[in-house]
């Protein structure tokens, strides 16, 4: 019988939990309960003592001094209703995981094969009685129930004398392991069905070619020496499925694409991949020569470039939308900690410095009927800012970067980026470190995390969009501190010298990880019967498929193997031999002896089809809308600043730790009262040198309304204005690309998909033109291609997204600039020229209204400008810098006085315009490349130096009182706001959340 222990507060101690519930539970269902409280439950299956379980009750489980337990008895009292929420079976339970540890240490002894301890909370409602209300409050806030089970007792029902029933949500172990063969030799229609109930996300064409291959009769002498017929196995469908996926090969950047421009001119792009962003890091490195500091591109889990002579840099950006759809809190939780596996798992090995994260998301006061099977906007948004938070935090990674993105179109499906940094010495064992390769004959070694159910079919699940047979299985939930642990013992395995080669389990889990290494051998033989099991009755293919996470995989060198499990089972991390890398030319997989997967590794990786995407562009009839000038142009000013891509996002930004490892030199949040927003982010990775790293980013979807050429140009411009802003070195920068797209294949689901891919071609285009231009190398990203919903007639799009991250290095971090202003009496300039680009706009959106007229990227003019901002920097002489982004110079000038604590007195007459202007296009307009600097009275001369020939609008000055008064056109005074109001209005919007 298992053991129920209940740990609750002590009567009078405040339930913090139980009241952050109830108080969510008003602002999303609006029920208001007169108080919540909270109880956590520990189920323990396993054969212990009273006095074991005793005294796992009275220690690890409890504190003694605000808490009390009971054993097989509640404590449960007062309440109308009770709620317990549990994990489903099977859902990685990190706390039960983290509690069985605990019973181990302290009796000694480690649990038995089936033995477990399993969590779940129960809530005590008051102030309802009503089980329906009940239900709405399980289903709707309190659980998941795509991984999570509950159960509902009104006090009536309440057995005070034992509670709630124990239920342990043990896995149920299903049909014995077996391979099965898949007849393909079948319709087409047989075909399309396999693929649709397998989960395959293969299309008509590349089911055909797997027919051909497994009908291939010199095949089948080669299978039939390893006992297998010409039917290929459920594994081998499998792992072809995850390594042909869209989420796997990028099979829309890799396809030859038709395109037509709106002039009726067609070319062919053999790969957008190839020709736009290898294209543009291949002419760029050749331009700079002697000064190229990348590393690696594009041939590894993440972008190396140098830092210094002697340490290298590491940076990847990932993105986890479909699994956070689903479960936001797991799927980005997930994804953070997945990008750190590919940080860690870059070359050799490195360490990680930080992490970055950005988010799309509806609004979440989203008030309309929700599409069946989609959350709410704001549990999407809690869920996904509590699940990064936790998988950073836990880590011990600072988060130091990122933005929050608001559009409607979001509720469909998420956009959750998330990015990490790393170092690594340059060499390493006199090799260097951004290096490796398995040799023939090194173990297949696997470290970390068992293999468990979540995860499966993730890789092919995200290839698709949105719809009624999404899989639960598809979302896994990570476990930080198992990871942490387990990268901590790969540093020093590295620094040992142990294993030769080294990648992390994503998506495809083994299938992906073994598969991939295997091609510097060209074959492998892995024995999938030793894998380490969360629990029994997995699949054979679901083993070799599965995504379950705090998994690596690496090549360790058969005289190291001794040596590499010993300090493995020192630092108590799980380490496995699977295997051996092969010269065999097949991806062989056995279970208990028998083949699973006998598949040629050149089918395997270059066997799928190349598709052809045709693509047509048009340019659509946007106008420019005709609305007077508002008359009260302070009330405007407030309402741009609570505009939800305006606002401060200060309540998620303090949720991240910012501190921990005791480099970062610019947080998210600068100024006086630390409540301003900082431009970019800035790290001292090493403590014996002042060089530092400066991130950040550039992301505007709503340009891609317009024309998403622009829209990438001006994503490139923002993220390294950002970079410029705070002293990033222009001239030693490197970008990540990272497209969201709705699906742009033509199909009767997708009737525009010729629009849709020529909006990627024309994005593609941009960022080949742009990062030429402005010299920036790219040296990783990622795309996911299928962001939409759709379940009936109902689809949702995301507008088309491209997250352009940027990393480099700022050679004294004592230089740095940031963007508040500092004192009374500092001169305020405008750099850069204001256009009438409204276009897509915050202003254009708060009046109802897109415009035509998109924000364009003048790249020579810009370069002219970053340099001499760089040249100022070093000189001394800017006191702040801040771009202009969202809500153009009415914005920048209210936060940078607000930011500072003081006044700034400015003229708009002086603004200068490529043509006369309105003066609230000329507050709002967002036109790129241009910034609001202050400059201490002294250095005007050398300011104005360093600048001549530029266009520089000096505006008027920083005050001590604290107003922000703006002089119109006609001479009279436009704006006259306190910055404290100001202040408050761009604070309000998200301030609860």
């Amino acid at each position: 019988m298992p053991w129920r222990i209940a740990v609750g507060l002590k009567d009078g101690v405040r339930d913090a939990r139980g009241e952050r519930v109830r108080r969510e539970i008003r602002e999303h269902l609006g029920i208001e309960l007169t108080s919540v409280r909270t109880i956590d439950i520990y189920t323990v299956d396993a054969d212990l003592s009273d006095e074991e379980v005793a005294a796992a009750a009275a220690g690890p489980f409890s504190d003694p001094v605000i808490q009390e337990f009971a054993i097989n008895a509640p404590l449960a009292g007062d309440f109308d209703i009770l709620i317990e929420v549990g994990f489903r079976p099977g859902v990685t339970d990190n706390v039960g995981r983290t509690s069985r540890e605990a019973i181990q240490y302290l009796t000694g002894r480690p649990f038995a094969s089936g033995e477990g301890v399993y969590t779940s909370v129960q809530y005590l409602l008051k102030g309802v009685c009503e089980e329906e209300a009940a239900e709405r409050i399980a289903a709707g806030f309190l659980a998941n129930a795509l991984i999570q089970r509950w159960t509902i007792i009104p006090a009536a029902r309440f057995d005070r004398v034992r509670g709630v029933p124990v239920t342990v949500p043990r896995v149920v172990v299903g049909a014995p392991p077996q391979i099965r063969e898949i007849d393909l030799d079948v319709s087409d229609e047989a075909l399309m069905q396999i693929s649709r109930e397998g989960m395959l996300a293969l299309n008509l064409e590349e089911m055909k070619k797997l027919q051909s291959y497994a009908s291939d009769p010199a095949l089948g002498k080669a299978r039939a020496r390893v006992g297998l017929g010409s039917r290929l196995t459920d594994g081998e469908l499998e792992a072809l499925a995850q390594t042909w996926s869209e989420h796997c090969k990028h099979k829309i950047f890799s396809a030859r694409i038709e395109y037509r421009d709106e002039h009726g001119k067609s070319e062919t792009i053999d790969s957008l991949f190839k020709t736009y962003i290898v294209g543009a890091t291949r002419d760029i490195r050749a331009r700079l020569g002697d000064r190229d500091f990348c590393l690696s591109v594009f041939k590894d889990n993440a972008g190396v470039i140098r830092f210094n002579d002697d340490w290298s840099l590491v940076f990847k950006v990932e993105t986890h939308n479909s699994p956070s759809a689903l479960d936001p809190y797991g799927g980005a939780l997930t994804g953070i900690v997945g990008v750190n596996r590919d940080g860690v798992g870059t070359g050799m090995g490195a360490r990680l410095i930080f992490n970055t994260d950005v988010f799309c998301f509806a609004s979440p006061f989203y008030d309309k009927p929700l599409p069946q099977r989609l959350l709410h906007p704001r549990r999407i948004f809690e869920g996904v800012v509590e699940g990064v938070e936790h998988g950073g935090n836990k880590s011990g990674i600072p988060t130091v970067n990122g933005s929050l993105v608001f559009d409607e179109r979001f509720v469909g499906k998420p956009l959750v980026y998330c990015g990490t940094a790393a170092i690594m010495p340059a060499k390493l064992n006199g090799k260097p470190s951004h290096e490796k390769r398995v040799l023939v004959g090194d173990r297949i070694v696997m470290v970390g995390g068992r293999i468990g159910k979540d995860g499966i079919h993730g890789a092919t699940f995200s290839s698709e969009e949105l719809h009624e047979g999404s899989p639960v299985t598809a979302v896994q939930i990570g476990d930080p501190i198992t990871q942490r642990r387990m990268f901590d013992f790969l540093i020093v395995a590295r620094d040992r010298g142990l294993y030769n080669s080294i990648t992390d389990n994503g998506a495809g889990g083994l299938s992906s990880s073994v598969g991939e290494m295997s091609e510097d051998t060209g074959g492998f033989e892995m024995h999938l019967d030793r894998a380490p099991l969360k629990y029994p009755g997995l699949q054979p293919w679901e083993i070799l498929i599965s995504e379950a996470q705090e998994r690596m995989t690496l090549a360790v060198p058969p005289d190291k193997l001794e040596a590499f499990i010993a300090l493995a089972g020192e630092m108590d991390v799980e380490a496995t031999d699977l295997g051996v890398f092969t010269d065999s030319g097949y991806y062989h997989c056995l279970y208990n002896g028998k083949t699973l997967t006998y598949l040629d590794m050149n089918f395997l990786h270059g066997g799928v089809p190349q598709m052809t995407i045709p693509a047509v562009w048009e340019v659509r009839d946007h106008r420019e809308p005709d609305f007077p000038q508002p008359l009260d142009m302070d009330a405007t000013l407030r309402h741009m600043l609570g505009r939800l891509n305006i606002c401060s996002k200060e309540a998620v930004v303090r949720r991240y730790d910012h501190e921990v490892q005791a480099g970062t030199v610019l947080k998210p949040l600068v100024g006086v009262a630390n409540d301003g927003p900082a431009d970019a982010a800035m790290v001292r990775p090493l403590f014996d040198s002042f060089e530092g790293v400066v991130v950040s980013h550039g992301i505007c979807p709503r340009y891609s309304d317009i024309d998403t050429y622009h829209m990438m140009a001006c994503a490139i411009d923002e993220g390294l204005r950002n970079y410029v802003a705070v002293g990033g070195n222009i001239e030693h920068v490197a970008g990540l690309d990272n497209f969201c797209w709705c699906d742009p294949v033509k199909s009767d689901k997708t009737p525009d998909g010729e629009y849709k891919a020529a909006q990627l071609v024309r994005a593609n285009k941009a960022l080949y033109d742009y990062c030429v231009a402005f010299g920036v190398p790219l040296i990783s990203g990622k795309d996911s291609m299928k962001n939409d919903y759709q379940i009936g007639e109902t689809k949702i799009s995301i507008p088309p997204t491209v997250l352009f991250s940027v990393i480099g290095k700022i050679d004294d971090v004592r230089t740095a600039t940031t963007m508040d202003a500092k004192r009374p009496g500092d001169l305020v300039y405008l750099l850069g020229l204001t256009r009438d680009e409204l276009g897509g706009s915050e202003y254009y959106a708060l009046k109802g209204h897109l415009g035509k007229n998109v924000p364009q990227v003048d790249a020579p003019y810009a370069m002219k400008l970053f340099r001499a901002i760089n040249r100022a920097q070093q000189a001394g002489v800017l006191a702040s810098c801040h771009d202009l982004s969202d809500g153009g110079l009415g914005v920048a000038l209210a936060e940078t006085a607000s930011a500072g604590g003081f006044g700034i007195h400015a003229d708009l007459r002086a603004v200068k315009v490529a043509e006369p202007l309105r003066e609230d296009a000329i507050l709002f307009s967002e036109s790129q490349s241009r910034f609001l600097v202050t400059v201490r009275p002294g250095h005007r001369e050398r300011f104005e130096g360093l600048f001549s020939g530029q266009d520089v609008s000096f505006l008027g000055e920083v005050t001590a009182d604290d107003e922000l008064r703006l002089i119109g056109l006609s001479g009279g005074v436009l704006v006259r706001s306190s910055i404290h109001d100001l202040k408050e209005a761009w604070q309000t919007p998200l301030k609860e959340l």
